[in-house]
């Protein structure tokens, strides 16, 4: 009897070996011909079964693994993140023949399952058809109205800046953190415009939300992320970084149902006060069509997609600005030299100074080259085969344009690796606009916000650089590392504004 048992065991354990091999043999097969490159697909690393590349990269500095990857592979290269194929881009004249020339087969977002779940493909950044083509007409033309990309939001901006020269010369040039105050600043511009006022800076909820908004960037370009757009079934109960995403958007989505709730008493859709006004009355006026995609959740994500980038690119580049300065002094006085010169200490800066700023101008485009704040833009999505430097990318297949392969491209720049105004100089001293000057992207996602963020860039530099001297406290010498995310921020540091 304990030899047939013995027996009938040791067959049990050899089937169950045996089925055990059979479906790592059948899984390791099927992703071999669900992720084989075609012949006319763009070449590029091998990577592990299953994860494909996402382990190869580093993914603290994303941007600079994918731009020499190039070096190797060329200006068009494959990486499999996951089990889903994504076509990298790099150098300019690649990224303005895919963006530009054939936008229309990269003018929709892919369907990121994490983004997805928190914001259910509505909004502005993420969204795709018939949603996007509403919301984005809707949203451009009502902040246009109340002043987007117009002088008449100068005051705005200007005042705020009153606002906060109150706050750092009550310092009297000690040592703070300007992460906090800078965020505050640039987001009340557009809470001006989508809220109706701006926010105290002692306001707690406020300042909390501007801090989590970087926060939630950064993990959106992290691996958690990507493991959770390639394993959605699997992250969804498993803990990380991903979970605190999805209580980052809860706590935002908290915040802006407040404000609605503030907004509606007073709501009177013959005299809009701002975006939500406005929004409201458009919801009321399509009620019943059928393919209107206006409701409340969608004018939640709206506002959230808007406050988001109408303030972290330009409080971030602001944050890189004062360490650029700090770190060169002779930079610093030259352009307090220049604003001296043409506007004096008696006015504020306005938008018509900027023709007669050449070098200030030269100097906030060169802090936005080398801050590369986005670095990697936002992804796209083929949405029919493309033929693109000799090869054929398939409908479906996610793109990245790598805009670090062309702000810091040597072909492009004299010294692409060092600070110098001069890339936007003529040998007469005059402003000049490079091609590969494209922190915005480029083609029909490009940023709807360059305008207002150009406005805010000039008024509030030229404003700091007209009332203070940024410099480092005794002892400590600027460090330029940075934080990869969705944005690239300088890590958190200490700065002193000496009135002048």
């Amino acid at each position: 009897m304990d030899q047939i048992l013995s027996f009938i065991g040791s067959y049990v354990d050899w089937n169950v070996k045996s089925i055990l091999l059979f479906m790592v043999i059948f899984i390791l097969i099927t992703d071999y011909f669900k992720t084989y490159r075609p012949a006319s697909f763009p070449p590029g690393p091998r990577g592990f079964p299953i994860v494909g590349n996402m382990f190869s990269l580093d993914h603290r500095k994303t941007h600079e693994s994918l731009t020499q990857l190039a070096g190797t592979y060329g200006d068009v290269y494959s990486l499999r993140l996951g089990q889903d194929w994504t076509v990298v881009l790099n150098r300019l004249e690649v990224i303005k023949e895919a963006l530009v020339n054939q936008g229309d087969s990269v003018a929709d977002r892919p369907e990121a399952p994490m983004l997805k779940e928190l914001e259910h493909g509505l909004g502005l950044i993420y969204s795709n058809g018939n949603i996007w083509k509403q919301q984005m007409h809707f949203a451009l033309s009502t902040l246009k109205y109340f002043g987007f990309g117009k002088r008449s939001l100068e005051p705005v901006i200007l005042d705020e800046f009153s606002h906060c020269k109150k706050h750092l010369m009550r310092l009297n040039g000690k040592p703070f953190a300007p992460h906090l105050i800078i965020n505050k600043v640039v987001s009340n511009i557009i809470c001006s415009l989508v809220f109706g006022h701006r926010f105290e800076y002692s306001d707690e909820k406020f300042g909390r939300l501007t801090i989590l908004f970087e926060e939630s960037l950064q993990i959106h370009n992290s691996i958690w992320a990507q493991l959770y757009n390639s394993f959605p079934l699997l992250m969804r109960h498993l803990p990380g970084r991903h979970q605190r995403a999805k209580k980052i958007w809860s706590d935002a989505k908290d915040f802006v149902r407040e404000e609605l709730k503030t907004h509606k008493p007073n709501w009177d859709p013959a005299n809009p006060r701002d975006y939500i006004d406005c929004y409201l009355s458009e919801i009321q006026k399509r009620e019943g069509q059928a393919n209107s995609t206006f409701d409340e959740e969608n004018l939640i994500i709206c506002l959230l997609n808007l406050f988001l980038a109408g303030s972290e690119t330009t409080s971030t580049t602001l944050r890189w600005a004062f360490l650029y300065m700090a770190k060169y002094p002779e930079i610093q006085e030259k352009v307090q030299a220049e604003l001296k010169k043409v506007i004096g200490r008696s006015r504020q800066p306005a938008m018509e100074d900027r023709a007669n700023l050449p070098y200030t101008n030269a100097v906030i485009h060169e802090i936005q080259r080398m801050g590369n704040i986005v670095p990697l833009s936002l992804p796209r999505i083929t949405n029919r085969d493309l033929q693109l430097g000799g090869y054929t990318i398939p409908k479906g297949v996610t793109i990245i344009p790598n805009l670090t392969s062309v702000l810091l491209d040597k072909n492009e720049w004299e010294t692409p690796f060092t600070f110098n105004p001069g890339h936007f100089l003529t040998k007469e001293g005059t402003f000049e606009k490079r091609a590969a000057f494209i922190p915005f992207s480029a083609g029909k996602r490009m940023c709807p916000g360059e305008t207002l963020a150009r406005m805010e860039l000039f008024l509030f530099f030229a404003s700091f650089m007209q009332h203070f001297t940024f410099s480092m406290p005794a002892g400590v010498m600027p460090v330029m590392d940075y934080r990869f995310g969705v944005t690239l921020a300088p890590q958190p540091y200490e700065i002193c504004a000496i009135s002048r």
